[in-house]
């Protein structure tokens, strides 16, 4: 997978099956022209750079239906699965893209393989199930995936053997990093096979940290319901002497989920992520002398914490779950601690609340406008399906929907920039 710097205009060059020759079924459709692309350097400054030196400029493919396209809808099988852990809106995207794969593009038959990739490996016994308009009804109602979730890897040419065996030639595989690079591997195979199997990846990630997109569904939501749970944490703070509330948040690599919900809820003081590096007692950014001094002249604080911020302060093994991530120690607990040490150290009073929200909100339905963005990203991984891409996630970029390879998307995780707008902003209004 390639990362550094982008060096080469045509990184975000599509994989396509081959030409496409069916007229989409589409009747009312604002069909996309084939060579439409979306602007990677929304600077003019670096495009004008990148320009003169490459004399071509950055761009990704813009997505949406395509007038003609290379799958004949009558011949088609498709398959959807889920893998990693839940967020928001999973279901949302299922239901999407199983309406628009019968509704729109008339697809005979929609299977939902169950718990991920172990679903397409026979020796784990998960038969799947057939997604229809009646199956898909009202799961987005409901938090969690219908089709269930996995980690851990399976043999690429046993998945391969499997989607031949079930005649599938549309796979839309709905997950973060570990997810998009077992689908990258399954397209590789699939060329190398000469198979005519278009894979598509629809990327889900809480944390928001997919690279080349400025959003990924989910993180909306999350941001929304960690609202509440910080006026919770306001109010028990002020309601003792010297009371710390604190809140433990998603964020394994990147901090969005607790700058974002720090921004929209200023009850929060005290802002930590993964970013922005901090220590205990000393230095420059010495947390707890920083928030004894607040306990000192305003008798309360709200401390919001990513899950990746400070591990270096934390001993201990750093195992890996099955998808090969890092587990992280629990920072959360690991401060709440502290934080009681030092006021024995320094003898000053604290009454610590500790919240953990992190798995509530993962389960969680998505709202309203987050709901909506499912539907969009789900409507266009199937027009993509249908044109004949491959080894593509879609994402969102410059108010408009794309085509990333995925290569791209899992180059490197996506992290708040230290010098950038969203700092200034976090560090007008709490100690980050």
């Amino acid at each position: 997978m390639p990362n550094g710097p982008l060096t080469e205009p045509d990184i975000f060059q599509i994989e396509h099956l081959g030409e496409r020759k069916f007229n989409s079924p589409l009747k009312s459709a604002n069909f996309i022209p084939d060579d439409a692309k979306i602007l990677y350097d929304r600077d003019f400054s670096i495009m004008k750079e990148r320009f003169l030196e490459h004399n071509k400029v950055f761009a990704m493919e813009k997505a949406g239906p395509r007038e003609k396209i290379y799958h004949d809808p009558a011949w088609c099988k498709a398959a959807i699965l889920t893998a990693g852990g839940l967020c928001p809106g999973l279901n949302d995207v299922i239901k999407s893209i199983t309406l628009t794969l019968k509704r729109q593009y008339h697809v005979p038959v929609v299977y939902g393989i169950r718990y991920g990739y172990a679903g397409l490996n026979p020796a784990c016994g998960h038969e799947p199930l057939i997604l229809d308009e009646t199956t898909v009804d009202d799961i987005h109602e409901s938090g969690g995936t219908i089709l269930a979730s996995s980690r851990g890897a399976q043999d690429t040419e046993v998945m391969l053997e499997t989607l031949v065996r079930m005649d599938i030639n549309l796979l839309f595989c709905i997950g973060g990093d570990g997810t998009l690079r077992a689908a990258h591997d399954l397209a590789v195979a699939a060329k190398k096979h000469q198979l005519n199997i278009s894979i598509i990846g629809v990327p889900k990630t809480i944390d928001n940290d997919i690279s080349c997109m400025d959003k990924t569904f989910g993180f909306e939501t999350a941001v929304y319901a960690t609202n509440p749970i910080i006026t919770v944490a306001h109010c028990e703070a002020k309601g003792a002497y010297n009371g710390v509330g604190l809140i433990h948040v998603m964020g394994r690599d990147s901090g969005f989920i607790a700058a974002y919900a720090a921004l929209a809820n200023t009850h929060a003081n005290f802002c930590l992520i993964p970013e922005v590096k901090f220590n205990l007692e000393e230095g420059e950014n010495a947390f707890l002398p920083k928030l004894f001094d607040r306990l000192q002249r305003r008798h309360h604080a709200v401390v919001i914490v990513a899950e990746g911020a400070g591990q270096e302060l934390i001993q201990g093994n750093r195992e890996k779950d099955k998808s090969g991530n890092v587990l992280h120690q629990n920072i959360g607990l690991f401060l709440k601690d502290k934080i009681k040490e030092y006021s024995k150290k320094v003898g000053i009073e604290a009454t610590i609340k500790y919240f953990d929200p992190t798995y509530t909100i993962r389960g969680i339905p998505a709202n309203g406008t987050d709901a909506v963005f499912c539907l969009l990203l789900g409507q266009n991984a199937v027009h993509a399906a249908m044109a004949g891409c491959t080894d593509m996630v879609v994402g969102h970029w410059n108010e408009s929907f794309t085509h990333v390879p995925i290569p791209m998307a899992v180059r490197e995780r996506k992290k708040i920039d230290v010098n950038g707008s969203l700092i200034r902003a976090l560090r007008m209004i709490t100690n980050c």
